[in-house]
């Protein structure tokens, strides 16, 4: 439930998809077994009700797990300079398996309108252009989708080259402990190095994953509560976080 009350509470809508309905959240009750290795069944039957339900009033739909934390100003701030009837999405894109690249799962990733439109009139209803079996990795899976009907992946990352949309825990990524050295999957899937230390990470980020209940509400109080006396933080850096490129720069 921390996700709904943090991070969620700051959506315009969101919805958690399970296998059966809970009055404490709002819900949609996957007709899927809840498992791992049918959660790209899981996310279609996902992206086909946001489609159904939400289509003519959003711009932009994501898709995050229930351990992934979203600063949701940070991603509305990114998605400002975009088009949502342009086919795009954004993440933290992978260089394997997906010729043109997919974006992780479990850092969360965002549809634009028309991406959404694609992928659920002429991508899903098409076996030949995205996979019907329900087993698979969700992640790249989507990616293959997408890819088949022109949606271009796009770089999420700011003006310094640092990531925004993050597949491990602050800790994880700015220690690197996990990954010290360059056989790890992690350094060898990425289509962008990851700057080492502090700088791995934007000032603009948007999300983590493998966030536990406990380090999501500390997230919220560091995020949202927390501030130095006096600190002027546009005083820290020699030059603003921003976002990189503009739309018109994909097409």
């Amino acid at each position: 439930y921390q996700v709904y009350k943090t991070w969620g509470s700051r959506c315009t809508y969101v919805e958690f998809l399970t296998s059966e309905s809970d009055p404490k959240i709002p819900t949609i009750v996957s007709p899927t077994e809840d498992t791992y290795n049918l959660i790209w069944a899981k996310t279609k039957f996902g992206f086909k009700t946001a489609y159904e339900k939400y289509y003519d009033k959003v711009d932009w739909v994501m898709k995050a797990d229930d351990d992934t934390y979203v600063i949701v100003e940070n991603l509305r701030y990114l998605l400002s300079s975009y088009n949502h009837s342009d086919p795009i999405w954004f993440g933290c894109e992978f260089k394997v398996i997906v010729k043109d690249g997919y974006m992780s799962g479990g850092a969360g990733y965002v549809l634009s309108k028309e991406a959404l439109r694609r992928f659920n009139e002429i991508s899903l209803p098409n076996a030949t252009l995205c996979k019907e079996d329900n087993t698979g990795a969700e992640d790249a899976e989507m990616g293959k989708c997408l890819m088949n009907v022109g949606v271009k992946s796009v770089d999420a990352r700011d003006n310094f080259g640092r990531f925004r949309f993050l597949p491990f825990t602050p800790e994880n990524h700015i220690s690197q402990r996990e990954w010290g050295y360059q056989d790890f999957w992690y350094y060898k899937n990425i289509k962008y190095p990851e700057n080492p230390g502090m700088h791995c990470c934007s000032d603009l980020a948007i999300s983590f994953h493998y966030v536990s209940p406990e380090m999501m509400v500390l997230l919220e109080y560091l995020i949202y509560h927390l501030r130095p006396y006096g600190l002027k933080t546009e005083t820290l850096d020699d030059a603003p976080t921003k976002n990189r490129i503009n739309s018109s720069a994909l097409f």
